[in-house]
Parts: structure tokens; sequence; C-alpha cells
């Protein structure tokens, strides 16, 4: 068992506000373990909790509209899609800029009580207006987790498996469309309870996952990343050391400590907006080009199409209200497969060409489909089933969109870089996409539908394009030589 590396966070004589540290390569070179898994677990239920909220939106479509005290139309199901996704941009936005400011641990508790209030609120809607004040809160909630929880999965996941592991992660939001398309099969049944309770007893299940999962953030600890940049080495050190203590307990090895890269960087209390804004659209002004093209292609794709998924089927498909869990169990098969199948390739053939793969075959396929559709060629089945085909690369290229905003930027305003780019893309593609579909359903017919297909489909077409040019080769790169902190200090 080798021994631990000399002490590596320490103050310069020359200044005590900069820290010369070997700690990120010390995280980085951790091999996979159950630290690691628990990071996934108790911070990564945010892709399951939002899979579920959108499913939920589309399988209990019917259900408001039937019910007693809703009675809503189409666009007002399409309305209440708009805004959670509002509400996801704007939570993204505020709980961003604190998550970079305060620090990712007390940010992630916040964003899930808030989504845990707001979700259990939304069941006991009783008009329209306090069912998109709910949604809207519920999406903040979420929002501001992405940011939290993306940022801090990044900072500790070591380098060679960051591709793998955020892909994945990004799948298991196919596991909450699956318990929520489960779900509504079961709580939608008109035998089990009367027509009103069902859509309000759905919105109750993130309630109880989010109350599951909350104590078991308590274990989680700072990211020392960010503590190295706010003046807080002694600290990150001691989560280090812990770290790497709990590894040797668990009888690995870790050696590699008289090659470990060392930084020096300058504490600060936190960035200005100028600074983060002239970071992102001036410094690294290509790499914010793709970052929103990625985000914006695919928030339009996946909202605009999954929000109205359940109006398709029932109003061009004739199938029952309450039969639409059975169709989305096998769409939310073929998402989770993706990103779990595809994601190694991310760290073993590399970034740029996997996102332009992934993107440009969904823009295709979807065209393809469309036309089909178009065409009378499709039954529910065969419908199905194309869609399956098509988002298993498309959610691997939409994970892709999350994978590179995160790691693209400075540690300082990672956080904050994720939400802008989440809320820049989904309000370009996510607010607009689910108002926009619905108002083309309405319409009743194929072609309409078709168009918006096929706005989709240049989207994500485009979107290849940009990244084959301009995408970063983050491949198995340590975040500090994929975008180097802006605290750094240069050697002399």
């Amino acid at each position: 068992m080798s021994e631990p590396p000399a002490a590596t966070a320490r103050a310069e004589s020359a200044s005590s506000s900069i820290v010369e540290t070997d700690l990120p390569s010390r995280l980085d070179r951790l091999p996979w373990g159950r630290f690691h898994t628990l990071i996934v677990g108790a911070l990564g239920i945010t892709w399951l909790l939002d899979g579920l909220e959108v499913t939920l939106a589309g399988a209990v479509a019917s259900a408001l509209k039937a019910s007693p005290s809703l009675h809503f139309n189409n666009a007002e199901v399409g309305l209440a899609g708009s805004a959670y996704i509002a509400g996801a941009v704007l939570g993204a936005l505020g709980f961003g800029w604190l998550t970079d400011r305060l620090g990712r641990r007390k940010l992630f508790f916040i964003t899930l009580g808030l989504y845990l209030a707001a979700t259990a609120a939304t069941a006991f809607s009783w008009n329209l207006a306090t069912f998109l004040l709910f949604r809207f809160l519920t999406g903040a909630g979420i929002g501001g987790e992405y940011t939290a929880i993306n940022s801090t999965i990044q900072e500790f996941t070591p380098a060679r498996v960051r591709g793998w592991t955020d892909l994945g992660i990004n799948g298991t939001f196919w596991v909450g469309a699956g318990l929520g398309a489960a779900g509504s099969l079961v709580l939608l049944d008109p035998g089990l309870m009367p027509p009103d309770w069902g859509w309000r007893a759905c919105f109750l299940i993130g309630a109880v996952l989010a109350l599951a999962i909350l104590p078991m953030r308590r274990w989680i600890p700072e990211s020392p990343r960010w503590l190295l940049t706010h003046g807080e080495a002694h600290e990150a050190r001691a989560v280090v050391e812990e770290i790497e203590a709990r590894f040797r307990r668990d009888g690995h090895t870790l050696g590699g400590g008289d090659t470990l890269k060392r930084l020096r960087l300058r504490a600060r209390d936190h960035t200005t907006l100028r600074e983060v804004f002239s970071t992102l659209f001036v410094r690294h002004r290509r790499r914010a080009f793709v970052g929103l093209s990625l985000m914006t292609a695919q928030a339009f794709c996946y909202n605009a199409i999954f929000f109205t998924y359940a109006l398709v089927l029932t109003d061009f498909y004739g199938v029952p209200g309450d039969h639409i869990g059975w169709y989305l169990l096998p769409f939310a098969l073929g998402n989770f497969l993706g990103p779990l199948v595809l994601g190694r390739l991310f760290d073993v053939i590399g970034r740029r060409k996997m996102i332009t793969t992934t993107y440009a075959l969904s823009g295709v396929l979807l065209t393809i489909s469309g036309y089909m559709f178009e065409q009378h060629w499709l039954t529910v089945t065969t419908q199905t089933i194309s869609w399956m085909v098509i988002f298993f690369f498309a959610s691997a290229a939409a994970s892709s969109a999350y994978l590179t905003v995160s790691e693209s930027f400075p540690l300082e305003i990672r956080a904050l870089a994720i939400a802008v780019f989440y809320a820049f893309g989904t309000a370009l593609g996510g607010i607009v996409g689910p108002a926009f579909f619905g108002r083309l359903i309405d319409t009743q017919q194929r072609s309409e539908v078709f168009y918006g297909y096929l706005v989709g489909s240049a989207l994500m077409l485009a979107a290849a394009v940009i990244a084959a040019i301009w995408g970063v080769d983050a491949e198995r790169r340590s975040l500090e030589s994929v975008a180097a902190p802006l605290s750094a200090v240069e050697d002399d």
C-alpha cells in the first residue's frame, strides 16, 4: 500500500491567498468505488424525478381534460408543460448563481426541498392558475437541482469515466419516465379511484421519492474543487483525505503520488456576473455557441415531442387516456438504453465524434418517421417502435449536451454555466416547443404535425454540424485541463 501524498494544499509564502494543490489530480486517480456509487444514487435522483414529472405531464393529459374541476383543453395542457419548463429555466439561473457563490452542498438540499413541496402541492390544484403555479415551482426546483447536481457529480468523478458516468446518470431520466408511465397505468384506472383523484395521486409519487432520498444527501461532502477556490484549502484537503481513507479501507492501493499534477490557485469569495459573461461569451464564445446549439436542439426535440406524446396517441391513433402508459414504457426503455449502451463510447471514441453522430442520426430518423406518420403508414405500434429507435440515439445526444456544458467552462462558473445554457436552450427550444406542438395537434392535420417534426430535425442536424466543427475533445482529460480555472496562477 502506498504512502499518502505529502501535504497538498499549502499557502504560498508570497501570498496567503494563493494555494498550491494536487487535490483535483488525487480525485481523478481514484478507482470507481462505493463513494462514487453513493454520489450517483443520492444526486442522480434529479434526472429520475425530472423524467417522472415530464412523463406524468403527458400521461395525465387526458385525465386533466376529463377532470371535473379542471376541464383542460389541449392548449392548456401544452401551457402547463411550458409553465414547468419556464420554472426550470428561472430556477436554473437563480440557483445556479447561488451554487457557485454559496457552495454545491447547501443548494442541493434547498432545491430538492422546493421540488418536494411543489410537486406535492400540484396534487391539490383546484383550477388552471394554481396548477400552473405549482408546476412552475416544481420546475424551478428541478432546474436548480440540475445546476447543483451536475457540477457536484462532475467534480467528484474520475476523468477517465466522466463521460460514461454523466450519460448513464442522465439516462435515469427514463427510469423516472418508466415509473411515471407505470404509476399512471395504475392510478388512472377508473376502477381504482374516482376520475379526479387518480391524476392527483400521480403527482405524489415524486414527493415520496424526494422524501426518501433527502436523508442520503447528508453524507455527501462539499466539492473540494469549490472549497479550494473559496479559500477553504484545509477543509478541501480533509475531504479528499477522508475519501482516500475510504478507498484504502476497502483494499485499494492509491499510487502515482509522484506524478500528480499540481495547480496554483488564488482564492476568491465570488466571481462577478460581468466576469461570468465575459468568460462565457468572449473568452469561450465558440464553446458557448456549441453549448447553446446542443441544448436548444435537444430541448426543442424532447420537450415539443414528449410533452405532447399523449396527445398524438389519443387524437391520431385513438388510444384511451388510461392506456397511454403502455406506450410510454417501451419508449422510456429505448431512451434509457441509449446513454447506457453508447455512453462508454464518449470516453473511448471521443466527445466530438459521438456527439456529431448521435445528433445527426436523431435528426435524419425523425424526418423519416415524421414523413411516414404524415403518409398514414404507421400504426400505433409501429409509431412507438419508430420513436424508440429515434430516441435511442436522441437520448444519448441530449445527455451529451449536459455533459458538454458542464465540463467545458472554468470551475468558478461551472454551475452558472450549466444554468445559462440550460436556461437559454430550454427557453428557446422547450418553452415554445410544447405550446407550438399543442397548437399543431389541435389542427388535427398530420401535415401540420409533420412540419413540427421537420423543425426539430433541422435543429438536431444543425447542432451536429456545429459540434463537428467546434466541439471540444474533453475525453479522459481533467476538468482543469479542459478549462483552466479563472483563479489559476501561472508559474513564474
